[in-house]
């Protein structure tokens, strides 16, 4: 039998956002593409999105961390590591992780940055959780920033639409009470959907250059419907998946925390799982899909609102290029 008398668990005790101030709604799309906030609504659930104007994904998650250490007992010198989910890095290199590091003033501690498309912030929260359940750190700081406007072209009416910038950040510290904490995880990949969501220009296959400008090859490509048939499936089996593996039913859970890609593919998720709107986390109405944001981003505004209590058990699920995906079980561990 496993000895669980040592076993450490990785809690989240601190969270903290960041959204620009610059509001894209539906009417500004309505000015520059072919599009209304009708179709807008009833396809996506999306009816603003934030765009920072002056700025780069370091800022977005520079906010977040310091928004995250004024609600918390956390001084920036007592972090550890510091993982930065993206895939708008400021460059690709030095890492944004460096960047924001020297940004909060966090002189001890270390880190770097994890891509995985909008699985990011759950495949960097099992990493961080990682760390801390080693016992070889104490405070790992895990944030989800991309500014989604630096990537999207705003004549592609498919796309365009879609798309937010932001930044969400979150704490997370040992505990000896098991019964807390992030207590499973089921994440994967599958290079077979690399032609369905990508963006081909800037990386070592085609160096950015007047044809990779000319073709806009540095802007994200989304063939809609192969990613909606997929997503849907993907996000549902694998939130059914971690449910079953913890034994848990649909009245056990508190909140599914889906990624905030799309309403529908959100709908399909809660209803495979046997659980009402009421218990679905939702903010894509506000941002948009803010790639590695949106989960810790829900996180935080539904605390804050008072809508979690500690013991509440969640269910976190993503979908992202790649493909990529996963479902965490997050038994919530604040007051």
């Amino acid at each position: 039998m496993p000895n669980n008398e040592n076993k450490i668990n990785a809690a989240i005790t601190a969270v903290g956002m960041y959204v620009p101030d610059k509001v894209l709604d539906n009417k500004y799309f309505e000015s520059i593409v072919d599009t209304n906030h009708e179709w807008i609504v009833s396809r996506t659930g999306i009816r603003e999105r934030r765009k920072l104007e002056n700025g780069a994904t370091s800022d977005l998650a520079t906010g977040a961390i310091i928004d995250l250490i004024k609600n918390s007992n956390l001084t920036p010198e007592e972090i550890d590591v510091i993982i930065v989910a993206t895939v708008t890095p400021d460059m690709f290199f030095p890492p944004t992780a460096c960047i924001v590091q020297n940004n909060i003033g966090a002189s001890n501690s270390w880190g770097f940055d994890l891509s995985a498309a909008c699985s990011g912030f759950l495949f960097a929260l099992r990493t961080g959780a990682s760390f801390i359940e080693s016992g070889a750190y104490k405070k790992v700081v895990v944030v989800g920033a991309d500014k989604m406007s630096s990537i999207v072209d705003y004549t592609d009416r498919n796309t365009c639409i879609l798309f937010g910038d932001a930044a969400s950040a979150v704490l997370l510290e040992p505990t000896t009470d098991t019964s807390i904490g992030l207590k499973d995880s089921i994440l994967n990949i599958d290079g077979s959907g690399k032609d369905s969501l990508y963006m081909l220009g800037g990386g070592s296959l085609n160096p950015a250059s007047h044809e990779t400008v000319d073709n806009k090859m540095h802007y994200i490509y989304q063939d809609g419907k192969a990613v909606f048939k997929v997503a849907v499936k993907g996000m549902a089996d694998v939130s059914v998946e971690v449910m079953k593996k913890n034994n848990l039913t649909s009245e056990d859970i508190a909140y599914l925390v889906p990624h905030q890609a799309n309403l529908r593919i959100i709908d399909a998720t809660a209803k495979r799982m046997g659980i009402t709107s009421d218990k679905v986390m939702i903010n894509i109405d506000k941002y948009g899909n803010t790639t590695a944001a949106t989960i810790p981003l829900c996180l935080t505004e539904y605390y804050r609102a008072g809508k979690l209590k500690k013991g509440d058990n969640l269910i976190l699920a993503a979908f992202g290029a790649g493909f990529t995906w996963g479902a965490s079980h997050l038994v919530w561990s604040m007051d």
